[in-house]
């Protein structure tokens, strides 16, 4: 069973990461421009950003952050924010950020989706390795989770209006991705950000699906199911020391549950994979 972190609520919380550095969990509130972290004390305070953030990355040489924000990339250390690489030649004017993680090298893989209401949904899966990003999976609806398998050979990716998470066999030395096939067809809900263990399984959190899904890596499997009691749940992340609590962000927005919003955690019976970090 889950366990309620507090009653406060997110708007939109996103993109949990957990630090074991600095036994740290961040993640962002979307629409609120805002960067939550909560330490080894359980003590939560916010961060207030310039532009919604899709994502907050930790960086390999510091206690800071890379921001996948509206218009670009920045930088969030000693509580200075600056800019990293402006993307506004890259994205459409209607395009903002969403979900972003760091491979194993230190590069960064972030999405692009459209945040208007009247556009049709559109956007890029970027890598960002050099001066400038390139696209890794072009066409994307509303890129969100990612993860890598152990051996480096697969990368997961949901693309959540498509109904489908995908596998692709993953060159780590190069960056790129081939051979898109759909691991499992998602039928109940949306599939939203998601986490692998050392197991090589997935954790998937579902929006308007109320749970998560633990699914076989390898065939898509479904292995164990998670109930949250909030509606729109939107991510998750292994952490704590021994990096087998899966912290879980949800979205109150347009929902009055008692819960809906609210951060959870649950103790799992595997380990999850240590985090990597963005080298800038």
């Amino acid at each position: 069973m889950v366990e309620l972190i507090g009653k406060e609520k997110y708007t939109l919380g996103e993109g949990p990461y957990y630090d074991p550095r600095f036994q740290r969990l961040s993640w962002v509130d979307i629409p609120e421009k805002k960067l939550w972290i909560m330490g080894a004390d359980r003590k939560k305070y916010a961060v207030d950003l310039p532009q919604k953030a899709g994502a907050a990355v930790p960086l390999a040489d510091s206690e800071g952050f890379l921001l996948a924000l509206e218009d670009g990339l920045y930088l969030y250390e000693d509580g200075q924010i600056k800019r990293h690489m402006d993307l506004s030649n890259v994205y459409k004017s209607y395009w903002r950020s969403n979900d972003a993680k760091a491979d194993a090298l230190g590069r960064l893989w972030f999405g692009a989706s459209v945040d208007d209401g009247i556009h049709e949904d559109e956007g890029n899966l970027y890598t960002l390795s050099g001066s400038a990003p390139v696209i890794a999976v072009a066409g994307t609806k509303i890129s969100n989770g990612m993860a890598w398998n152990k051996n480096k050979t697969k990368f997961y990716f949901s693309d959540s209006p498509k109904q489908a998470v995908f596998v692709y066999d993953y060159d780590e030395k190069n960056a790129r991705l081939s051979n898109e096939k759909v691991l499992f067809q998602v039928s109940d809900g949306v599939s939203d950000g998601l986490t692998i263990d050392a197991d090589d399984n997935l954790w998937i959190a579902f929006w308007g699906g109320s749970r998560i899904e633990k699914r076989d890596g390898r065939t898509g499997a479904l292995l164990e199911t998670v109930p949250v009691p909030a509606k729109q749940v939107t991510s998750c992340c292994f952490g704590d020391e021994d990096l087998m609590t899966l912290y879980i962000t949800t979205a109150g927005i347009g929902q009055d549950g008692e819960y809906d919003g609210c951060l959870f955690r649950y103790r799992t019976d595997v380990k999850g994979v240590k985090p990597d970090y963005f080298m800038a």
